[in-house]
């Protein structure tokens, strides 16, 4: 039998398309040869469970995948279903039909079509991505079938005839052109089979030529044949497929670590196992977090019946669990035939809610059963859930009543716990984020019995506008905010406090040489404490904002430096300088006192600007001296 003709397609040059349009990535044809492959064996196993294909004694579904570097070759080749001449004709040379289509046509009542993954006829093409001739040799499962040879140059031509093949099955070879050639690697495409395959149904074994030639010739030589034992680069039974009941704690983490090549644990994990309304099964982890800059480098791997499709595909897995890592295997996921884009939307809406609901489902119970384990593992998952709430209404809808705050005192409180027995309308929630700079508020809160949260993460500074924008009654408010009705003592002399204003204000404004300084006088809780800076929490806000949007804004006009020294007329030390101001020979003193107690309570705010600090130092040298 020798043939020759055009392939039947719908375009007029269908090999531009291929390449440049329907995939995205060049190495998607292993992804199509070997997922063709796999489907060929599908097939076979299906029929033979029917009855109506026989399967040879002891059979092994497999895919072989064969290298020659310097032929210049790849083949694959599967013991599946096979192809008739006619088969051939119809799947390979008229584009237009689909071989999987076909074949759930016509079993439709008898199979499960979610098993058929391929679209033999167009994915074969994607062959010709890296080839400059393809290859076919393929015998039917049929009986009385001759083995068929197709092959063709890459244009809309083809040639047909009988094939020396004596095994059911087909072997795809691919004569790999020029600008394609990394592909002969063999490590380069073990690394794309494992890609794609490293969880395929059917085992896949990868084979170089070049190597075993050189492994026999040193046989040879030594007189000493060695059997090597075959071993599949994938794994067919992925941990996902294992009822969850079943699956131990080290199985997970051994899993996770195969995957992602991280060699931390993950805090926990959630298995999803469903087949209603839709399949889906897989494991979503949560990974222990070494910065917070890295839960932006999370990755959720998307399988179409266990082979790899992309990372991170935004229609199916919702946006902030892309902080996360896992695999999602769903093989109702309504692919296009390049098996890489959506085509209904809606369906993927219904899988993306459904992920969000056992996330947060998961949350929630391991808050009302083992919340000494949620509060462990608060820190590291807090910015992915803060993260979730402003995203996603229905996460938030879950999560906001078991949302959790660390407080100065080393606790974690809900909302509700932080402002149990606050009778206010507008409830405050004090919080710190910055221990180390804010110490000197932290402390004074302390010495006042106050509470304050910490929120400290790059995402608290969007967070606290959006808790504040969906909870009308709560505000937030630094701990070195303008927060005096907290820090005042209850039996202060408001008259005496007056007098010493006067004073002290012109003092201190003389001192630092800022006219416009604003200055209070306050009896505070804590006598210890001569002066605190306090700033406006709108101001600092918008310009902390405008910094994380690129400093776009004019805020020096906007919102101008709105600080606040506040003195405490409890301190000795303030009193002391104030009486030394009223005497001629101690207003020096007095003036180098205010300098030094400025500057003091400006270090508990923020680091000081490079000629203030050298001042400051030389200030601190000159009070030592008159020490000794």
């Amino acid at each position: 039998m020798n043939e020759k003709g055009s392939i039947s397609i719908h375009t007029e040059n269908i090999f531009p398309i291929i390449k440049k349009w329907l995939y995205s990535e060049k190495d998607i044809f292993i992804r199509e040869i070997v997922s063709n492959a796999a489907d060929a064996i599908s097939k076979l196993k299906k029929l033979s469970g029917m009855g109506e294909a026989s399967l040879p004694e002891g059979y092994r579904p497999r895919i072989d995948v064969v290298v020659n570097k310097e032929k210049g070759t790849i083949s694959v080749t599967d013991n599946g279903i096979g192809m008739t001449d006619e088969e051939v004709k119809k799947y390979i040379n008229q584009i237009a039909f689909s071989g999987a289509k076909d074949f759930i046509e016509k079993y439709k009542d008898k199979t499960d079509d979610q098993q058929i993954i391929g679209h033999f006829g167009l994915g074969f093409y994607s062959a010709f991505m890296v080839s400059e001739k393809v290859t076919i040799d393929t015998l039917s499962y049929a009986e009385g079938q001759k083995a068929v040879h197709w092959e063709s140059t890459g244009d809309t031509e083809y040639s047909m005839g009988d094939s020396s093949k004596d095994t059911v099955g087909t072997t795809v070879t691919l004569y790999i052109a020029e600008d394609s050639k990394e592909f002969l690697e063999p490590w380069t495409l073990r690394e794309t089979l494992k890609k794609y395959f490293a969880f395929l149904q059917s085992e896949i074994f990868l084979t170089d030529e070049n190597e075993k030639k050189e492994d026999k010739e040193q046989e040879k030589a030594e007189d000493k044949p060695e059997e090597k034992k075959e071993k599949s680069i994938n794994n067919t039974h992925p941990l996902w497929l294992k009822n969850p009941r079943e699956c131990t704690d080290e199985e997970y983490k051994a899993f996770y670590h195969e995957v992602f090549q991280d060699f931390n644990d993950p805090l926990f994990w959630i298995h999803i196992n469903m087949d209603y309304p839709f399949n889906m099964k897989g494991i979503i982890y949560f990974p222990k977090l070494k910065h917070e800059l890295e839960t932006m480098e999370g990755k959720v791997k998307l399988y179409y019946n266990q082979v790899f499709v992309a990372d991170n595909v935004k229609e199916v897995i919702p946006e902030f669990l892309l902080m996360l890592k896992g695999c999602l295997d769903c093989p109702d996921l309504p692919l296009n035939v390049s098996r890489s884009f959506l085509q209904n939307e809606g369906y993927a809406d219904k899988i993306s809610n459904h992920i969000i609901k056992k996330v947060a489902d998961k949350l929630q119970l391991m808050f009302k059963k083992d919340r000494e384990s949620f509060e462990k593992y608060w820190d590291d998952i807090s910015p992915f859930v803060k993260y979730g709430c402003m995203r996603e209404p229905k996460f938030n809808d879950k999560m906001k009543d078991i949302l959790i705050y660390k407080t100065i005192y080393d606790r974690y409180q809900t909302q509700a716990e932080y402002l149990e027995g606050n009778t206010d309308e507008k409830k405050t929630i004090y919080y710190v984020n910055d221990e180390k700079q804010q110490a000197q508020y932290i402390r004074m809160f302390k010495e006042q019995n106050l509470n304050a949260v910490i929120l400290n993460t790059m995402i608290d500074v969007h967070f606290i506008t959006y808790m504040e924008q969906h909870n009308s009654n709560i505000k937030f408010m630094r701990v070195d905010a303008d927060i005096t009705g907290v820090m005042k003592n209850s039996d202060d002399n408001e008259d005496e406090d007056k007098k010493l204003l006067e004073k002290l204000e012109k003092l201190f404004k003389e001192a630092t040489g800022k006219e416009k300084l604003k200055v209070k006088v306050e009896s505070l809780k804590t006598e210890s404490m001569p002066a605190v800076v306090l700033l406006s929490e709108e101001a600092r806000r918008f310009k902390e904002m405008s910094r994380v949007y690129g400093g776009s804004f004019n805020t020096a006009e906007l919102f101008p430096e709105e600080e606040t020294l506040v003195l405490n007329s409890k301190n000795t030390l303030i009193r002391r300088i104030a009486d030394l101001y009223e005497t001629d020979n101690k207003k020096e003193d007095a003036l180098t006192g205010a300098s030094q107690i400025y500057d003091l309570a400006l270090l508990n705010n923020r680091q000081l600007e490079p000629d203030t600090m050298a001042k400051f130092i030389e200030r601190s040298n000159a009070l030592l001296l008159r020490l000794l």
